[in-house]
């Protein structure tokens, strides 16, 4: 049934959190706790609003979740008396313009739209983002245990809650259903039944070639990720680098080797555009990356194979299937906002099930397990893709990259690795020792931050 935001904040019950604005950039002990007050009578009429006449800020990207939610906002405000005063960036602005604002102290933005795997260690170690265990816990009907396991992982530094997911997205496997059917293949299920179809399809000289992923070193690091785990491996293991285990080698050997001996030239040098523009042009059999980028390959517009693009779980190795399924993308709430109240009831609104539930259907896939189990919540999605993105996520795993401050660092260490199977380096041990000492590297000096 569908609630309005009084029946989330209560009316006869108001949950008001305590203010507490602990200064001290290098904190990360700013948890408000949540105190639980009764309120009858003319008390509860007054707290209908208990927020009117507030006014926070909200920092996005610019990404279509914040062309969902901006339509919203009018309901919000007159649910709450809230003001929403909004300001969008593009992806690298938005980094800049926060660091610079949370490294003079400043209390705005109040809600920001971050990267949890990407700057979400820094923020957090910083003190800069307020962990939010105790609102999302307590808060009434929101339902906490109703995102993803992995969704919340990956917002989770350090055991604490430092965001909440609101964009979320897993690797699968794409694939040309007409060039499988033609050559009575079936769908790949393994990473070795992958190679046996990728090697049947390559034909070179007729401009097809059997496969294509990004092969820029750093770009790489997220979409090998999934050979990693699928093989039993991981960056690191017990905080621990281990990218030169004999199962991350042959996770890394896989992806180099397919790439070398199987992609179309040039992709030493693909991100993720070349990868998809190249497959949109009919020319690859597979690619494996993102599903968030599915319309890259199935939109007529873009595409010359827009209906023959197929969607399949990624391919299981040693360990099964275990892509990545992570939240690229989620709401933070500055650790020093005058406003943590009213910022929290926004959070609390943005990311309930009703408000998901309206920002999915227009294509922006959600952390909300009963959101994605609902018809109506998967109608901005293609029906075959849909029981991929649900089967992802419940076996994938929260992360795509190494989970350090130093992003960048950590992926070209790990991209390296690849790069050299994909110059036709054979002897990758110690390629990868050398690799998995400069992670090390990286991980102690995050320790002394």
């Amino acid at each position: 049934m569908k609630k309005s935001f009084k029946q989330w904040i209560g009316v006869g019950t108001t949950t008001v959190m305590a203010a507490a604005v602990l200064a001290g950039c290098g904190s990360t002990a700013n948890t408000a706790q949540p105190s639980t007050a009764p309120s009858t009578g003319a008390a509860a009429t007054a707290n209908a609003k208990p927020y009117a006449g507030k006014t926070i800020s909200l920092v996005t990207a610019n990404h279509p979740w914040a062309d969902a939610i901006k339509p919203l906002l009018p309901d919000f405000e007159k649910e709450t008396g809230i003001k929403v005063n909004v300001e969008s960036f593009f992806e690298d602005q938005l980094t800049q313009k926060l660091t610079v604002q949370f490294t003079s102290g400043s209390a705005t933005p109040d809600v920001f739209m971050y990267r949890p795997l990407q700057e979400g260690k820094l923020f957090y170690k910083n003190g800069w983002v307020q962990p939010l265990d105790d609102y999302a816990q307590k808060a009434k009907d929101y339902d906490f245990n109703d995102f993803s396991k992995s969704s919340i992982g990956s917002t989770t530094v350090e055991s604490k809650l430092a965001g909440i997911p609101i964009i979320t997205e897993q690797e699968i496997l794409y694939y040309r259903k007409d060039l499988l059917q033609k050559a009575g293949i079936a769908v790949p299920k393994t990473l070795d039944e992958l190679n046996a179809a990728v090697k049947k399809l390559h034909d070179p000289k007729n401009e097809m070639y059997g496969f294509v992923a990004r092969g820029q070193r750093s770009p790489l690091v997220t979409q090998v990720s999934s050979f990693l785990y699928s093989e039993g491996a991981d960056f690191t293991t017990s905080e621990k680098a281990s990218i030169n285990t004999p199962e991350a080698i042959k996770a890394f050997t896989t992806y180099g080797t397919l790439l070398k001996d199987y992609a179309p030239p040039g992709v030493l040098n693909m991100s993720w555009p070349q990868a998809f523009g190249i497959f949109a042009q009919g020319k690859v059999a597979f690619l494996t990356d993102a599903n968030s980028l599915y319309q890259n390959a199935t939109d007529p517009a873009k595409s010359k194979v827009a209906d023959q693009v197929g969607f399949a779980v990624f391919p299981g190795g040693k360990a099964g299937s275990k892509p990545y399924s992570i939240t690229s993308w989620g709401l933070a709430m500055n650790a020093k906002s005058g406003n943590k109240d009213a910022t929290w009831a926004f959070i609390q609104w943005a990311t309930s099930k009703d408000v998901v539930l309206k920002t999915q259907q227009k294509g922006n896939p959600g952390a909300r397990t009963s959101v994605w189990d609902k018809p109506e919540g998967t109608t901005g999605f293609p029906a075959e893709l849909v029981p991929i993105i649900k089967e992802s996520a419940k076996t994938g795993v929260d992360h795509d990259r190494p989970t350090v401050i130093s992003v960048g660092e950590a992926r070209d260490a790990v991209g390296e690795i690849v790069q050299k199977v994909m110059s036709g380096e054979t002897n990758i041990g110690p390629v990868a020792d050398k690799a998995n000492q400069a992670l090390q590297t990286i991980i102690d000096k995050d320790k002394t931050r």
